[in-house]
């Protein structure tokens, strides 16, 4: 029997998902104890009850635990899924816009790199390594997916401190390509495709179908940002990936109202031109919680409701798949981010980087890239310095890195003089409060190191 931990299982679309997948599985369903894990008891009681749910519509015999102690789920588990967000939308999520916003710096999802993500950063990998802690003592066997973003950063972090068996998994490469296969007018299992670089920052390298290479004809589409397409159940414009495309000749994996917010280019002071040619949803991550906070209750209803028909859709996430490969053997490609341990030449040693996958009975192994177009590289070297700097801060407790990250993400940057992002980000700091390592808070400095200066030193 393959037992599963879901640790944030409060999440309770997401969980429904990924349980639902793993049921569909003939082969693997009655095989399955599944643990669900969350800080709320009332989310995770929502979890649970969907969870049996599920099960029955299934026909399953597969075991339902939820419980609040980590050590209750984690122990004796073969795979741990991780996918919280540590503060919630309110206070920590609301912190990261607002603040920002008022020293005129504006983002659009704010929690992959740039003042949003480097915060997020500092209170998620804590909550990594404590999971890691748990597996290394209760399940040392047990392979941790990730899903918690930013994810650069937290696989980063759970690299350099820990020696778990840890990937992050995201489902922008799979999307990305159904949208360029909805484009093409070809049926997304017909393209041939490889995908690499770091996460959210990983572009199409190879994109073909029937050996026909289909850039040539991708280019020739939506070639003004008033023509891009309007994508998923948010309906956003996708401008900004194609505007990338004629820019560096590749499409990259993450969507257009993220890679916003990677780059100095489109979200600047006093050209709000820009956003409007290119559609940027500004604060779009801010009113999709916001939404769905405001339907949660009605959506609980029926999720617990036994006369409410279920939906049970396959996302085609990609932990279930990992679970099924390695508890029967049935081999299959994925897309994983772990350390660039020669992975991909032009890149530094150790970064986060999200490559193509073999997992199979005997695990998971990332391929081997290779160099990446020489224009590409250099711009996922933009963000992996202040990925780079956001973990040394959280492996040696050195606020002052911290501050670097900050100041030398390129939105930032493009956006705030050094005084403005050293007040930003002191104030973002003394806001976040217990929500971030002790040794990264002010009041920690001033026992025993002193504060930050603007010259990014200490002073006693």
């Amino acid at each position: 029997m393959a037992a599963v931990a879901f640790i944030g299982a409060g999440s309770t679309v997401f969980s429904r998902n990924l349980m639902s997948d793993l049921f569909a599985y003939p082969d693997l369903r009655d095989d399955l104890d599944i643990r669900l894990h969350d800080i709320d008891p009332d989310r995770l009681r929502t979890s649970e009850i969907v969870g049996h749910r599920l099960v029955e519509a299934a026909g399953a015999r597969a075991k339902i635990m939820a419980t609040t102690d980590l050590r209750s789920a984690v122990e004796g588990a073969d795979f741990v899924v991780t996918m919280f967000q540590i503060g919630g939308f309110e206070p920590a999520t609301v912190l990261d816009f607002e603040i920002p916003e008022r020293y005129g710096l504006r983002q659009t999802i704010a929690d992959t790199i740039g003042i949003g993500g480097i915060m997020r950063g500092l209170r998620t990998v804590p909550a990594l390594l404590e999971v890691a802690g748990a597996i290394r003592e209760f399940s040392a066997h047990a392979r941790l997916l990730n899903y918690a973003n930013p994810m650069a950063i937290n696989m980063w972090g759970l690299s350099s401190m820990t020696d778990v068996e840890a990937y992050g998994l995201c489902h922008s490469v799979p999307i990305t390509a159904q949208h360029l296969a909805t484009d093409l007018g070809i049926g997304v299992d017909e393209l041939d495709y490889e995908a690499a670089g770091i996460n959210h920052m990983c572009f199409f390298l190879r994109l073909e179908h029937n050996g026909e290479d289909l850039y040539p004809r991708l280019r020739t589409l939506h070639r003004a940002p008033e023509d891009s397409p309007r994508r998923g159940e948010w309906g956003l414009h996708d401008a900004v990936r194609y505007e990338m495309l004629r820019r560096l000749g590749y499409f990259v994996t993450e969507s257009s109202e993220h890679f916003a917010e990677y780059t100095p280019y489109f979200l600047k002071d006093g050209r709000p031109d820009l956003i409007e040619r290119f559609k940027i949803p500004v604060r779009e991550y801010v009113r999709r919680c916001e939404e769905q906070i405001a339907e949660w209750e009605e959506l609980r209803r029926r999720l617990e409701d036994p006369e409410h028909p279920l939906e049970v859709p396959r996302s085609d996430e990609y932990a279930p798949q990992i679970i099924h490969s390695i508890a029967t053997g049935t081999e299959r490609s994925v897309y994983v981010n772990v350390p660039n341990q020669g992975l991909i030449d032009n890149l530094p040693a150790g970064c986060t980087v999200e490559v193509p996958a073999t997992v199979g009975a005997t695990g998971i192994t990332p391929h081997r890239i290779g160099a990446l177009p020489p224009q590409l590289a250099a711009l996922m070297q933009t963000n992996i310095g202040p990925q780079e700097l956001t973990v040394e801060a959280l492996r040696t407790g050195r606020i002052e890195h911290v501050f670097h990250a900050a100041m030398l993400d390129p939105h930032t940057a493009a956006e705030l003089d050094l005084d403005q992002i050293w007040s930003l980000t002191s104030e973002l700091i003394e806001a976040h409060g217990e929500f971030i390592p002790e040794s990264l808070r002010f009041e920690h400095r001033s026992a025993g190191g002193g504060r930050v200066t603007q010259s990014g030193g200490a002073v006693a």
